[in-house]
């Protein structure tokens, strides 16, 4: 356990963000003065004058103790700058103890990418974007030009939402078992199969119910994803259902791109894809996650690199115009050379899509009590898997597209998506950017409302689990209304409607 002992302002969050670059999801307890016996602390304390404001960082942890101090002029002192301060501060004194610069510098937040495209439309060149990044929060060179590159590409992408545009995400939170790394709601098919029937039944009713606010209020569907969970844990009659309504509750004419996960190559059978396609699917993913059988065992897996092939196999001979495949950096016990050989293979089979995420760490209690120790050394390791995937990728024609980071990730490392040109995954870029409004359905649903005229955003949450989100399902449509509300308030403050109509 660590201490966070805050004095003299509010930047707990920010803080914190720092402290768990470096320690993961150890548990951490804020409080205004540090305890008598204390040995494990960071100490960020703010005193201002009419002068100039004053911060002094201490941080003590593995039997050292490390302090820095530094002063603000009043007319700089924005909290903005205070709380930057803070957290460069914060990184350089870990950095110190702990002997480990992270690549990602103090920068925390899930997309940066914006941070850039911001920049961007600010008049920044490259060079002074890429300063923007080193200087201000330690990025290294490396990942700022990483930043840039997917900005490019993602910038296109988004050029193509307009005002009435919206996606829609269709969650299926069932797997055939539940993968040791997993924090998304879902349940092994052993547990849940019961309330398979009933839950599609109330999935379709929310699909045409949330198709019919998106015609009453004149919204396009640009892009449909269907994740979870495991879509292809459902028998090809369930997912037939479900695509069906979606076809018949939706104006499906002008969507770009329709993704079905088919994430667990143990689900995959022929009746599937080619239902799937047939109900209008273009693009399939199919994750090996890792291509060596003993880490795909530890890590709760129940299928082989040989399942992976055949499945990729099937898709391509059902037809999919866009297959893509995850790989995970930083996997228990696999080491740089085994994954290696995964992006060896990947890149052979030449898939449209691969997505390279780094290992993130959900809970405190994967941890031994060696656990901050294993968390540094893996995000050594996983340094060095991204470090061998992008070269490969770009050496196969493969260049990044989406980016984002998560907490408690392996060495404070990122998730790229990376594409052959032409195919990138729109949903992704969409709901990474918060671009236009999605439409959510589904236990675990989160709806994010977007005014197309401003960056407000509203989120409208489903019940969390299947039997909550079936019990609840009255509710659920309830929430739903909120979203015309917003979006209809949205347009009248302007005095136009999506389409430009008065």
């Amino acid at each position: 356990m660590m201490e966070l002992v805050i004095k003299g302002h509010d930047f707990i969050y920010e803080t914190e963000s720092v402290c768990r670059i470096f320690i993961g999801p150890e548990k951490i307890v804020t409080v205004k003065e540090k305890s008598e016996n204390s040995e494990r602390y960071l100490l960020a304390e703010v005193e201002k004058t009419p002068q100039e404001t004053k911060i002094y960082l201490e941080l003590s942890m593995n039997g050292k103790k490390e302090n820095l101090s530094g002063e603000i002029r009043a007319e700089e002192a924005s909290d903005e700058e205070c709380e930057r301060r803070i957290g460069v501060g914060a990184y350089r004194l870990f950095s110190k103890i702990l002997e480990t610069t992270p690549p990602w510098g103090a920068l925390t937040g899930i997309r940066p990418v914006k941070i850039a495209r911001k920049l961007k439309e600010e008049g920044l060149s490259d060079g002074e974007i890429i300063s923007f990044f080193c200087d201000k929060y330690l990025v290294s060179e490396k990942k700022a030009k990483l930043l840039l590159e997917t900005e490019r590409r993602e910038t296109a992408i988004i050029k193509q939402s307009t005002k009435e545009s919206f996606s829609l995400y269709i969650g299926i939170p069932f797997c055939p078992t539940r993968c040791k790394y997993c924090s998304f709601v879902s349940h092994s098919i052993e547990r849940a199969k019961k309330l398979i029937p009933d839950y599609v039944d109330a999935l379709l009713r929310e699909i045409k119910y949330t198709g019919e606010i998106a015609k009453r209020l004149g919204l396009r569907l640009e892009t449909v994803y269907v994740g979870g969970g495991t879509p292809t844990t459902l028998s090809a009659k369930e997912l037939e259902r479900i695509m069906r309504e979606v076809d018949t509750s939706f104006d499906m004419s002008a969507v770009k791109e329709f993704t079905v996960e088919a994430g667990r190559p143990d689900t995959v059978t022929l009746e599937k894809l080619e239902t799937i396609k047939s109900c209008g699917a273009d693009r399939i993913s199919i994750n090996p996650q890792t291509m060596n059988d003993k880490i795909l065992e530890l890590i709760g897996r129940k299928h082989t690199s040989r399942q992976m092939l055949e499945g990729y196999e099937l898709a391509r001979k059902v037809g999919f115009r866009s297959i893509n495949t995850d790989v995970i950096a930083g996997l228990p016990e696999e080491s740089v050379e085994s994954f290696e050989n995964t992006m060896d293979v990947l890149t052979s089979l030449r898939p449209e899509n691969i997505t390279v995420h780094t290992l993130s760490i959900k809970r405190s209690a994967d941890f031994s009590e060696n656990g901050g120790e294993l968390f540094l050394n893996g995000g050594r390791i996983a340094a060095k898997m991204l470090d061998v995937a992008k070269p490969k990728l770009e050496s196969a024609g493969y260049g990044p597209y989406y980016l984002y980071r998560q907490k408690n990730t392996l060495g404070s490392l990122e998730n790229v998506g990376f594409s052959l040109d032409g195919y990138e995954g729109m949903y992704n870029v969409y709901i990474m950017d918060e671009t236009h409004t999605v439409f959510s359905v589904g236990a675990g649903g989160s709806t994010k409302l977007k005014d197309p005229w401003s960056d407000r955003i509203e989120r409208i949450f489903n019940y969390k689990f299947p039997y909550e989100y079936i019990e609840g399902f009255d509710e659920i449509l309830s929430r739903k209304r909120k979203a015309e509300e917003f979006l209809n308030e949205a347009s009248k403050q302007r005095g136009t409607d999506f389409r430009g109509k008065l």
